[in-house]
């Protein structure tokens, strides 16, 4: 019925759609409540303000979106495509707070099944609604505000925790470890390095792997070279254990992922005696490490941290928590004496003004005050996102740097090679003393010689419906829109501003604006909404593909990015009577770790329909060797992440991923793009000599792409 409504709107003369537009009912009820409140929330996380009330405001807006919506399906008082356009106003605020989320992920805690609602987010949800005319319940009407929102009033002190403090009340610093070198007086000071750091890692040294020098294992038998499970690790897992066990306490762990970096931190924290340990990790693999845990060191207890901590074990010798849980515990895990932290997924981190990472850094900095070496590991297979800035962070939780410059023992190697930045040798030396502070990064090719290479094959399909038809004349009103802004531009312009052919820097000035302004009220659809109907036209044939794979070689991973895709997969395997289970965000651990499991260990069930964002990390499913990638990331990293899903160890075939490409669309520029952005991490890692593009964003590229390919057809030949 929608699809049918929306080719009959199509249909109608402008001044229909103009009256339909002017329906006097788009201006009541909570929708354009909403779509104002989202944009103040959007606006306040792109210049950095996420404090409180912002978060609040998120949270409500997206609890009434998922109100509104059922109550539209509902309702059967209205027509089918008055119900439609709504539905259709209500995804574009959803669009807008997926896309705040983005920039800060800490807010997806605050709309899982787990999340709070407190009783200021109670109070806004019942202004939002009286503004918008809502008859509400005396209980909805009277409510008391929360206390005081600062951060000292919402933390929490679990009791076992209050327990293990009182049965140890004069708890000393630790400070019986050797110290860290200072260096003293050298030709470095007054000089700026971070700067000059960063850069010997962009010109990527003399080519080789960026990894510290790490024993040979068949000559080391540190304690965890074997797990007391009888868990035996690999050549490369075993080298950081002994490095561990002969003293090395500071380790940015970059291997590829699927290399087991979970074992490896678990086994040197053993060899490091580095208990309590606290594992500091995204909520959706939170029971992942607990039984990882299990395994390799099943003689030390785990705990898992859940809301206020009511049932975790204070005596644990590993607590395992989620970065958005840090905010309320904080206080007590700063001084509990950790005497190891392991931080999992450390690009998440990248952004040192979020709040997940302010939280991260204090923690780490007091377990460095009451520990002198404490064992202080960053785990991550991406850790170069979009720039090579997003190592800072993560030095800093190592305590390598502060927020200025280089300190301990890194400040003393760099003194040591006698150079400023700027002479001859400084950046090959410098790169060097950081990578020898703890940077580990080996790739599956130099390592792991019994996992199958992989392949990205991308599959074209032609969009020939009318959703096809209809993604093209908007990718190509968004072209027309685009050279107007630049001809527009070009003609405020005074004659010595103008340049020959394509003003390709004003061309990126009109992509950046668009792309900053693709919220907006405007005719046309933006980048983001195009992608995501392109991502909706593939569903039936990225599943319908999915379903014969699973037909021909077995278990098969499905990775979308939005919640609809998702759901018509699920519908068309169940039409054909394929097996599936579902991996998503919203889930509990429990349904989460039970699917998971029945993917793994039934033969009936075939496919795995997984989350790109919520199923993209820490999870095992190499019993599958084919994945779908049925919808695009903005990032080679998130691609990567999914499809190391089943490319780790443990897989004995090799590795296909199916990527789905909507043929003559800007889809097909985008994994162009995706692509092209792989080599940042290769060059600066792994001593690649490829050519790393402009740290710009993906969406920006795509834009300046179509803007530039519009203005070329349009020249006069």
């Amino acid at each position: 019925m929608a699809r049918r409504g929306q080719r009959q709107r199509a249909a109608r003369p402008p001044a229909a759609r103009d009256r339909q537009r002017r329906d006097p009912r788009d201006n009541e009820g909570i929708i354009p409540v909403l779509a104002q409140v989202v944009r103040e929330v959007e606006g306040d996380v792109r210049r950095g303000v996420a404090g409180t009330s912002v978060r609040t405001k998120f949270q409500v807006v997206a609890l009434l979106v998922r109100e509104e919506q059922a109550r539209v399906k509902a309702d059967d008082t209205s027509s089918d495509a008055y119900r439609t356009e709504q539905l259709k106003r209500l995804d574009g605020i959803a669009t807008i707070l997926a896309k705040t989320a983005a920039r800060d992920t800490s807010l997806l805690a605050l709309i899982g099944e787990d999340a709070e609602l407190t009783a200021t987010a109670r109070m806004l949800k019942r202004d939002l609604l009286q503004s918008a005319g809502v008859e509400l319940s005396p209980d909805d009407l009277d409510l008391t505000p929360d206390e005081p929102s600062e951060p000292t009033k919402r933390r929490v002190v679990p009791q076992s925790v209050v327990s293990r403090q009182l049965a140890n009340p004069f708890m000393a610093p630790d400070l019986q470890a050797v110290p860290q070198r200072r260096a003293g007086p050298n030709r470095l000071s007054g000089w700026e390095l971070l700067g000059p750091l960063l850069r010997s890692f962009e010109e990527a040294g003399t080519g080789a792997s960026s990894c510290m020098p790490l024993p040979e294992s068949p000559e080391l038998e540190p304690p965890g070279m074997q797990s007391p499970g009888g868990m035996a690790l690999m050549p490369h897992q075993a080298q950081v254990v002994a490095a561990a066990s002969a003293g090395h306490r500071t380790f940015l762990l970059a291997d590829e992922p699927g290399l087991g970096k979970t074992a490896q931190a678990l086994l040197a924290a053993q060899a490091a005696n580095a208990y309590p340990l606290l594992a500091v990790v995204p909520n959706v693999v939170k029971t992942n490490w607990a039984r990882e845990a299990a395994l390799w060191t099943p003689n030390r207890s785990a705990t898992v941290v859940h809301g206020d901590g009511e049932t975790i074990d204070g005596f644990a010798d590993i607590v395992v928590v989620n970065y958005e849980l840090l905010d309320r515990h904080i206080g007590w895990m700063g001084n509990l004496g950790f005497r190891g932290m392991v931080v999992d997924e450390a690009h998440f981190i990248k952004n040192k003004s979020s709040q997940r990472s302010q939280h991260v850094l204090e923690i780490s900095r007091r377990v460095r005050t009451w520990t002198a070496r404490p064992l202080l590991m960053a785990l991550t297979g991406t850790p170069l996102i979009n720039d090579i800035e997003d190592f800072l962070a993560i030095w800093e939780f190592l305590g390598w740097i502060d927020e200025t410059r280089p300190i301990g023992d890194l400040m003393a190697s760099l003194a040591d090679i006698g150079l400023v930045p700027g002479e001859r040798g400084f950046y090959a030396a410098a790169r060097s003393s950081v990578i020898d502070m703890g940077i580990v990064r080996r790739r599956k090719v130099d390592v792991a010689a019994d996992i199958p290479a992989r392949r990205v094959a991308d599959l074209p399909v032609e969009l020939d419906d009318e959703d096809g038809r209809s993604i093209r004349r908007a990718e190509r009103d968004l072209a027309r829109r685009l050279v107007a802004r630049y001809r527009a531009a070009l003609e405020r312009r005074s004659g010595t501003a103008l340049v020959d052919g394509i003003d390709h820097e004003l061309v990126r000035q009109v992509a950046t604006r668009e792309r900053q302004n693709a919220d907006k009220a405007e005719s046309g659809e933006n980048v983001f909404a195009m992608m995501r109907r392109i991502g909706q036209a593939k569903s039936g044939l990225a599943a319908d593909y999915t379903a014969q794979l699973a037909r021909s070689v077995g278990k098969v991973v499905f990775f979308a990015k939005h919640i609809d895709v998702m759901d018509s997969a699920e519908r068309l395997f169940a039409q054909r009577g394929i097996e599936y289970c579902s991996i998503r965000g919203d889930q509990t651990p429990r349904t989460r770790q039970k699917n998971i499991d029945a993917f793994v260990n039934d033969p009936d069930v075939a496919v795995a329909v997984c989350s790109l964002t919520a199923a993209g990390v820490g999870l095992n499913l190499q019993v599958a060797s084919d994945l779908v990638l049925a919808e695009l990331s903005w990032t080679d990293a998130e691609q990567t992440q999914a499809i190391d899903r089943i490319h780790r160890i443990g897989q004995e075939q090799p590795v296909t991923a199916w990527r789905i490409i909507a043929a003559q669309t800007i889809d097909a520029k985008i994994a162009e793009l995706i692509d092209s952005k792989a080599g940042l991490a290769a060059r600066a890692l792994d001593g690649s000599d490829e050519e790393v593009p402009a740290a710009a964003d993906v969406q920006t590229e795509a834009l300046v792409a179509l803007l530039t390919d519009a203005l070329r057809e349009d020249a006069p030949r």
